[in-house]
């Protein structure tokens, strides 16, 4: 079937020596796997490798059998062109972050498009944006609310907040009960738009600390949830 749809790229993985596979998370289907062929070989064909880079929005004119097997792109043009992200370290780094979390977070072969459209205005904002060294830190606990552990903010006045059971509570009931800087900071987080985020002043250890209690609570909640690669890299950057 011929789909036309919007797409933000997650993964590109060299395949053989001219192909590339790309896995999306498409608009219309969730997502979805694609085999470009000869692509990084033909320089006359529609399809360029640049437009793969991860976290890329594509209006993409694609053929899905929906068969569990690769799927095949007919056209593919980038929109918006991002002016920051592929230029930007900090930013580039950032995004490679992101698309990590996102590939071991999403695992929805079927269409949300709600967790699209906050994919789609969130790395449009992270590369319009001056103010960008909390984004990633607020991006993981917005995200939670598409995967499913969102905290319980009914009792957001409460000092533990429990990673187990993703509750705010009065007392610690377990060893993932914790009540410190990182409580304080999750309640921000909980309660800005992206475009405040920067107004939360963080050193190195304060974002440290934060982006390791937040990935733990990924572990705890996500199945096979692993530690990005490009942590380290991240964390050197800021």
């Amino acid at each position: 079937m011929l789909i036309n749809t919007r797409a933000i790229v997650i993964q590109s993985i060299r395949y053989s020596e001219a192909d590339l596979i790309v896995k999306c998370f498409t608009e219309s289907s969730g997502l979805k796997s694609y085999l470009c062929r000869n692509i990084l070989k033909s320089k006359k064909g529609k399809l360029k490798a640049s437009m793969f880079q991860v976290l890329t929005q594509l209006d993409l004119v694609a053929n899905h059998k929906d068969k569990g097997t690769l799927e095949n792109i007919r056209e593919a043009k980038v929109n918006p062109p991002y002016q920051e992200i592929p230029v930007d370290v900090y930013k580039s780094s950032i995004a490679l972050f992101l698309a990590e979390v996102l590939r071991n977070s999403i695992q929805e072969e079927e269409k949300n498009e709600a967790l699209f459209q906050f994919l789609e205005q969130s790395f449009s904002s992270l590369d319009q944006t001056a103010h960008f060294a909390n984004f990633h830190l607020w991006f993981l606990v917005k995200l939670t609310q598409y995967v499913g552990f969102y905290p319980n903010t009914s009792t957001l006045e409460a000092p533990f907040f429990n990673l187990l059971d993703g509750d705010f509570q009065l007392s610690e009931t377990n060893k993932y009960c914790i009540s410190n800087s990182n409580t304080y900071l999750l309640k921000q987080f909980l309660e800005l738009p992206a475009s405040e985020s920067f107004q939360l002043k963080l050193n190195k250890t304060q974002r440290k600390n934060f982006l390791e209690m937040m990935l733990l609570y990924y572990e705890l909640h996500l199945q096979g949830f692993r530690k990005p690669k490009s942590l380290e890299i991240l964390q050197q950057i800021f």
